[in-house]
Formats: structure tokens, C-alpha cells, sequence
């Protein structure tokens, strides 16, 4: 999988019902970007970026907030605590690390990942995160010491994405082998795995509820799965390239594709609800605001694109 400089595209209920609306422009990094996150109050967006920075930028204005630096590798995933006030992250470095939001700076760094790492989670309280790593391996990290609580083993190739359940209890895993696992997120014992997806399976995440998991391949392919028995409760196959991510926005589905597109499904039957006009190159992230009113996505045009703000709320 290959990444490149994005656009950053910031869509809103109100720019859907106006394709015309012209978006706020800004710059972001000069250089690829591979994910995107919200706080937890929808007003900041941070970037995991290819220079080995992580980009904080205005969710409303696009205005940069502060770009925070340490990781010595390219940044390639970042996720908000649940409180807002502490960022995860991980980079080609093999490290995970916690930054306090207000100061910018690292007050965590875990080391112990033998290879880079592509995948990081908060636990629902806040006191865990869970990442994953091309060493065949996942483990979940205690947010406030730094030490490793618990190691997951059992993937046959590099683990992309990881994630906690709501109910804090449970992992799951996906990557290179093309299943999703299962685990204790205590003792680390495998739970069950689900091997339906046909390519590598970049990103996968849990709906609020818990009931369900979304995960997308490198074929294209979009599921939406039980939780509990694996089974396929929707696939979507729109997309003609590579599907690299998705994220759950209210009653619908958001996925980001090779193809250029960021497609909204209706979770209900699986249908392309909405197809958001094409970036000018691959789309690698997507990322939505818990209120779902507002998400966010990532292209190789290196500007950010802020749908539904008014010209007096910022300026290109």
C-alpha cells in the first residue's frame, strides 16, 4: 500500500444538498498523510503525516492549531482519547506515543514492536490503547506507565488496524492474512476469527453498539459484519480500487478508495447512498465526527478542503 500528499476535504449535511458550495481552502502538509482523526467534541481534526509530524488543525476555520513533532519514522495513524485530551500515535519508528494535546508534547513512549507500527486504538475509558504492528503482532499498552499489559499472536503477516470494543473487554485485529481476529484484551487468548475478505484488509472498526465491525480490502471490498458470528450483514463492492478505509457517520457508512471517491452507504441494505465528488488522486483516509454531521477525508492534492463554512468563518 502506497501513500502519497493528500487534500484534506471537510464535508458537512449542508454541502451534500449543495454540491456548488464552495469549500474552504488550506494548506496542510507538504507531504503524505495516512489518517485522520476527530476529537471527541468534533472541533479539531488531527493528520498523521509522511514528515514525521502530526497536523492539528481547526475542524470549523482550517486553521493549523500546532503540528507536533517527535517520532523519528512517518507518522502513519493518530486517534483522540475519549476525553479529548490526549492523542495516540504510531509511525515507522515501531513506537507508540501519547501526547498531552494542550502542551503538544509526548508524555508517553512505548517501545517494544520490532517493526513499524500502522494501527492505534483508545480502549472506551481512556486507560488503554491497542496498536498493531508489521511484527506480526498487536498488544495493548497501559496509557499512563507506558508498560504492555497483554501481546496478541497468531496473524500469518503485518497487522494494519487494530480496535477496541465499546465494551472495552474485546480486540480485533486485521491485516496482511486477510482475517479479522478476535481477542481477550486482558489475556490476550483468541476469541474467533472471521476470514470472509478475499484481499489485505487495511482498516476495520466497531459501530457504537459493538454489534457490528466494518472492515475494507485491497480489492475494493466493503463489509459490515457481526461482531459476535462473523457473518456478512452487508458488501459493498462500488469502489474500483483499493478500499483503504471507513468509519461509521450516523446511520451510514464512509469509505475512501484508490479510486479517488469517498462513497456513503446505507447501512440498512448496503446501497451507495452518496458518491462525494471524485479527488484529483487516491483517497487514503476518512475519518467523521461523533455527532455525525460533519466528516472528513484525505487525498494526494496537498490543500484542505472545509465544506460548509462561510467565507466570513475563514478564507482560501
Amino acid at each position: 500500500m502506497r501513500y502519497a500528499c493528500f487534500v484534506l476535504t471537510l464535508f458537512s449535511a449542508t454541502s451534500w444538498a449543495d454540491e456548488t458550495t464552495q469549500p474552504l481552502k488550506i494548506e496542510a502538509h507538504r507531504n503524505e498523510i495516512f489518517s485522520l482523526a476527530f476529537s471527541p467534541d468534533g472541533k479539531v481534526l488531527a493528520s498523521a503525516c509522511k514528515d514525521k509530524t502530526i497536523g492539528l488543525w481547526d475542524a470549523k476555520t482550517g486553521a493549523s492549531i500546532e503540528i507536533l513533532k517527535g517520532h523519528t519514522g512517518d507518522v502513519l495513524r493518530v486517534a483522540f482519547s475519549p476525553d479529548g485530551k490526549q492523542i495516540a500515535s504510531v509511525a515507522a519508528d515501531n513506537t507508540v506515543r501519547i501526547w498531552n494535546v494542550s502542551t503538544g508534547k509526548t508524555v508517553q513512549t512505548m517501545k517494544g514492536h520490532t517493526n513499524w507500527v500502522a494501527g492505534i486504538a483508545f480502549s472506551p475509558d481512556g486507560k488503554w490503547v491497542v496498536s498493531a504492528s508489521a511484527d506480526q503482532t498487536a498488544a495493548v499498552w497501559n496509557v499512563q506507565t507506558g508498560e504492555r499489559r497483554s501481546q496478541f499472536k497468531g496473524h500469518k503477516g503485518e497487522i494494519y488496524t487494530a480496535a477496541f470494543h465499546p465494551d472495552g473487554k474485546t480486540v480485533a485485529t486485521a491485516g496482511k492474512d486477510k482475517t479479522i481476529r478476535l481477542w481477550d484484551a486482558v489475556t490476550a487468548e483468541p476469541i474467533r476469527s472471521f476470514g470472509d475478505h478475499k484481499g489485505e484488509i487495511y482498516t476495520l472498526t466497531f459501530n457504537a453498539k459493538g454489534d457490528q465491525i466494518a472492515s475494507c480490502d485491497s480489492e475494493g471490498v466493503v463489509r459490515i459484519l457481526n461482531s459476535t458470528t462473523g457473518e456478512v450483514v452487508q458488501k459493498m463492492t462500488g469502489h474500483k480500487g483499493a478500499a483503504y478505509a471507513v468509519a461509521f457517520h450516523g446511520g451510514t457508512l464512509l469509505s475512501s478508495s484508490a479510486d479517488r471517491l469517498v462513497k456513503v452507504w446505507n447501512i440498512s441494505n448496503g446501497k451507495d447512498e452518496r458518491t462525494m465528488p471524485a479527488h484529483k488522486n487516491e483517497v487514503y483516509a476518512v475519518a467523521a465526527t461523533a455527532d455525525g454531521r460533519v466528516f472528513a477525508s484525505a487525498s494526494r492534492s496537498g490543500v484542505i478542503h472545509v465544506y460548509g463554512i462561510s467565507a466570513k468563518e475563514g478564507k482560501e
